[in-house]
């Protein structure tokens, strides 16, 4: 039992993630739960009964129960209990100052990263202000590499998205071609099927495949297929690059999604004996969203971020490549209006990078969500003073797949040169030696690729 008492009244809270979900900013999907606080003044008593919590109490107090969740056992069974002891005396509100001061730098905070358990860091989170979640982000710096090199500060990636309602492949060509011109899809070149159909999975992971190759383009391809579709591809020798899952913060959520640890360690495994990475062997990809084990009934009580904080554990089991909070996607039943999205992004990609992750955002919103292009245009900005390490690049930001407004490759551009970001550099080198880009940053025409690559594709 937890409580604080103010004006002649004591807020009683009975476990901690009744805790947790009351001292939540509020969003719209824990209305819908049933966990917000009652009242402005309750959620303001819960956070600063929270700030008064031992990190100590995450380790005995489960938020789901150890005995019936393979998460919780996860999370538990790989806490790194020796770094642990250089945080272990602070409370969360003690945790949160520290992080602000100069003491909590870079190398300190990678080397925390399995100290912190993802409740932990979740907490921390919901006593801390934008900038602040922006500030202890900037220090983090999560490196993975493949066949380049994410996440280096000073640098900025995109995913080239380049879906197609009926997977045509010379509509995804057409796109793919685009985004390359305009300096996006260091980060990959992924494309979500329109259908989860294993052949045409394959020629497009094929066609991609020969664009990369064929061009020398120092990047990466992803069909995003369910995990046993790839794998199935996996064993008929198709290229595939990086293994793509959408994964949830609870045992529960992953088996609505059709999958478990053992069936990702399997992809993982697969994944790495294919050894097709050139400067490293990060070869997970991994989605995510706040509001998915609500969808899936599947929250056990537990507030919606500190669900989302869980998957991150999931996701950093695997030592992935990319991993991207999708954070307006799921709607506004989850995540109302634009600020409610932009408080998000900013929560995910905090916990992301400081539990060890290269955190990507997608940021955007269903057409139903009150939110508009002024909203994504001032968080895009803001994730990248927080040194997010990628966004997504879709032609005119609107995926005519998916339905959804998200960012466009001149959105890419537009962090680049306001913040003095740069690509991968390997990606980087690629644009320069193809006359796409100049050494300040500059994308220049080049008619001549653009020609080579309409008449093999397209």
């Amino acid at each position: 039992m937890y409580k604080y008492s103010v004006h002649n009244h004591t807020y009683h809270f009975n476990d901690l993630k009744t805790l947790m979900a009351k001292a939540t900013p509020f969003r719209s999907g824990d209305a819908l739960a049933g966990l917000i606080a009652d009242s402005y003044e309750e959620r303001v008593a819960a956070q600063i009964c929270l700030a008064d919590v031992p990190l100590k109490n995450f380790l005995s107090e489960a938020t789901i129960p150890y005995e019936t969740d393979e998460i919780t056992r996860l999370i538990i069974d790989t806490h790194d209990a020796v770094n642990f002891k250089y945080i272990s005396a602070y409370t969360i509100g003690e945790l949160r100052d520290w992080l602000l001061s100069d003491d909590a730098h870079t190398t300190l905070l990678q080397q925390l990263q399995f100290a912190f358990t993802p409740e932990m860091i979740a907490a921390v989170s919901k006593i801390m202000r934008n900038q602040d979640l922006i500030l202890v982000a900037q220090k983090c710096e999560v490196v993975t590499r493949f066949r380049n090199t994410i996440g280096l500060k000073g640098r900025f990636a995109a995913r080239l998205q380049p879906n197609h309602p009926t997977d045509d492949p010379k509509g995804i060509a057409a796109s793919i071609i685009d985004g390359l011109l305009l300096g996006s899809g260091d980060a990959v070149i992924g494309i979500n099927p329109a259908t989860d159909n294993p052949a045409q999975a394959h020629l497009l992971l094929h066609m991609m495949n020969e664009l990369i190759h064929k061009f020398s383009i120092p990047t990466q391809a992803c069909v995003l297929s369910h995990i046993t579709t790839t794998l199935d591809l996996i064993n008929k020798d198709a290229p595939v690059d990086l293994v793509f899952q959408s994964i949830g913060g609870t045992e529960k959520t992953n088996k609505s999604f059709g999958i478990n640890l053992s069936m990702l360690n399997e992809a993982y495994e697969a994944s790495l004996s294919l050894q097709r990475g050139t400067v490293g062997n990060n070869v997970m990809y991994f989605e995510t969203g706040q509001g998915s084990s609500l969808s899936a009934n599947a929250h056990h009580g537990v507030d919606q971020q500190t669900c989302e904080a869980r998957a991150y554990a999931v996701a950093r089991h695997f030592k992935p490549h990319l991993v991207n909070s999708v954070v307006g996607f799921i709607g506004p039943e989850y995540l109302y209006d634009g600020k409610q999205i932009t408080r998000a992004a900013l929560e995910d990609h905090f916990c992301g990078k400081l539990l060890g992750l290269p955190m990507g955002v997608d940021v955007c919103y269903t057409n139903h969500a009150e939110a508009d292009q002024d909203d994504i245009d001032n968080l895009l900005l803001l994730l990248g003073i927080a040194g997010c390490n990628f966004i997504m690049g879709v032609p005119g930001a609107d995926d005519i797949m998916l339905n959804y407004q998200s960012t466009s490759f001149h959105d890419a551009l537009f962090v680049r040169k306001a913040l003095g970001l740069k690509p991968a550099p390997e990606f980087e080198s690629w644009l320069l030696q193809q006359g796409l880009a100049d050494d300040d940053g500059n994308m220049l025409p080049s008619l001549t690729l653009q020609k080579q690559l309409m008449e093999k594709f397209l």
